[in-house]
This record gives structure tokens, sequence and C-alpha cells, in this order.
């Protein structure tokens, strides 16, 4: 009975030990989109808004993250027509493309720049 008793303790304790070890995985992975976005700073913030305003026309950086999926970096701006839009930048901040956020305005759902 204790050798069977053993078995069912340490299984328990085998299957805790793997659904911990795999939300920690999900985590490390970026399992929570907010919490895997790291906003730009220092020099590099104040170049990739030049650059996302400059290519936008205009408009207020609401946003921005480094480390984006779509490229080195992400810059949502707001429109000064109500829209607003996301600029991708590569990392020497040229654009590389840039997607609406909603139907209000921007220069269409995406448009890259080459």
């Amino acid at each position: 009975m204790k050798d069977k008793l053993k078995g069912m303790t340490a299984a328990i304790v085998a299957i805790a030990a793997l659904g911990i070890g795999g939300a920690a995985i999900a985590g490390a992975a970026g399992g929570d989109d907010d919490a895997s976005d790291k906003a730009i700073t220092g020099s590099a913030l104040t170049k990739a808004s030049d650059a996302a305003l400059a290519h936008t026309g205009g408009g207020a950086v609401t946003e921005t993250e480094a480390g984006d999926e779509e490229g080195a970096y992400e810059v949502e701006v707001a429109l000064k027509d109500g829209g607003s839009v996301d600029v991708h930048l590569d990392g020497d901040f040229k654009v590389i493309s840039q997607v609406s956020d909603d139907d209000g305005g921007g220069e269409g759902d995406e448009a890259d720049d080459d």
C-alpha cells in the first residue's frame, strides 16, 4: 500500500511540475501579448517617431514597440483625420510598411515603401 501511495504521489508531483514548466515556457515565449510589448526608449524613440511622422505627414505618436514581429520598431500614429496607423520600421529607422488600425483614415490597409 505504501509503495502504491508513493507512486501516486510521485506521479502527481511530476504532473504538477510539467504544468508549471509549461506555463513558464508559454510566458517566456510571449504567451501574453501585452507582457511582451516593449516600448521604444532613448534616442531610438526620437528617431523612430521622426521617421513615422515624416512618413505619415504628421499626426501624433500614441504608442511604440521595440522588437515588433513586423520589423525592428512599430510606431502607432494618430492621424489628423481621426484615423490611426502602425508604421513598421527596420533597424535603420526606414519604413517597411504601414497598416491602418481602423477604417477611419490612413493611406490604406497596408502600404509598403519600396
